[in-house]
């Protein structure tokens, strides 16, 4: 990295890069990694950690130029937070429950956010939550801030009324684009605030649903081709019909 980050005899692209420039790619690997665990692909898994591994190399040799930190005060951070955080394993040792280890991790966490602040202004509940974040994994940590100081609906039924509450109000919106948007938000707020009753992930949900859609429709795709037709020359009440003999198949498999 710090190679291809010599002036003169490094990659001019390379060279012309930022932390702002490079942060969309950082976001890109992660999800990456993220995808080859979903395939349980753990040889593209090696390539991608790879990848992302890339990315804090070059986050640290850019800070390195700057006199900043470099690679091996990432190290050190992490090394020290981890050890700080786990104060059952590396201080007074002694046998926890994952729900207690959660509680004392976010205790020490947020008492490091505090001291961060140094008194600058009062830490607000809602604080340290990342705005680069995707927008339904960020609505599920916003919720769970707020349900820990008892800001929460109290049974599943109250949630799913919200939800329907949410329907409503977007369908009086009518043709306002803009207000539509505003409700859509709304719902699927509240619709990450089910999931997280639930205990279900909404973004992993999502994910898989979106996986879902692409395993049917190149089914339904496969199929046209094997009849000589294509996606144009075929009528959604067609296309519709094929899409639930593929949902039967899966059934059937899965059965």
């Amino acid at each position: 990295m710090a190679a291809l980050r010599t002036p003169g005899s490094g990659c001019p692209w390379d060279l012309e890069q930022s932390f702002e420039t490079i942060a969309p790619y950082t976001i890109e690997e992660a999800y990456e990694v993220a995808e080859a665990i979903a395939r349980k692909d753990l040889r593209s898994l090696t390539e991608e950690l790879g990848d992302l591994l890339l990315q804090v190399a070059f986050h640290a040799q850019m800070a390195e130029e700057r006199g900043a930190f470099d690679f091996g005060d990432i190290v050190y951070a992490i090394t020290d937070k981890l050890i700080r955080r786990h104060p059952h394993v590396f201080a007074e040792k002694k046998k926890l429950a994952p729900e207690e280890v959660k509680a004392i991790w976010h205790k020490i966490k947020d008492k490091e956010r505090a001291e961060r602040k140094n008194g600058s202004r009062t830490e607000g509940t809602l604080d340290g939550v990342a705005l680069a974040l995707p927008a339904l994994i960020r609505a599920e940590k916003l919720q769970k801030k707020a349900a820990a100081v008892g800001f929460d609906w109290p049974s599943i039924e109250q949630v799913k009324a919200k939800i329907s509450e949410e329907l409503r109000e977007l369908e009086e919106t009518k043709n306002d684009k803009k207000a539509a948007a505003e409700e859509i938000g709304d719902l699927l707020f509240a619709i990450a605030n089910l999931a997280r009753h639930l205990n279900i992930d909404p973004e992993a949900a999502l994910r898989s649903t979106n996986q879902k859609f692409e395993r049917r429709f190149a089914a339904i795709e496969s199929a046209l081709k094997a009849r000589g037709k294509s996606l144009e020359e075929t009528s959604l009440q067609e296309m519709d019909a094929l899409w639930n003999d593929v949902k039967i198949e899966e059934r059937k498999k899965k059965n």
